[in-house]
């Protein structure tokens, strides 16, 4: 527990916090696709921008999940619970700006062009 963060860290949490980003990511670019060819006109306007506010949101929550068990310095009973949890506040960001990319494209690029 620490003076920034009361919250004690729960057991998952770590392990939720390392697979969500990637999970928010995979979700994100396969769902676009299909959005692509059912209509395109959609995900440019408004379902591209939606989407993406929304992964980048599940990135942030990741590591609000990962905060407390890397402040701690354990996760749980696990010895390697704290390097999980810094590692899933690196790779939260990593994700995020590969999410941030995609969206700003969606946002530049004409959806329907080909």
């Amino acid at each position: 527990m620490s003076a920034i963060d009361p919250r004690p860290p729960a057991q998952g949490s770590t392990w939720i916090a390392l697979v969500l980003p990637a999970t928010a990511w995979a979700v994100f670019e396969a769902g676009l696709a299909v959005a692509l060819r059912l209509s395109c006109t959609t995900v440019g306007l408004w379902l591209g921008p939606l989407w993406g506010a929304a992964s980048l949101m599940v990135c942030c929550w990741a590591m609000y999940l990962a905060w407390p068990s890397a402040r701690v310095g354990s996760a749980g009973d696990s010895p390697a619970g704290a390097w999980l949890a810094w590692i899933a506040l690196l790779v939260a960001p990593l994700f995020g700006l590969a999410i941030a990319f995609q969206t700003l494209a969606t946002l530049i690029v004409p959806s329907c062009a080909r």
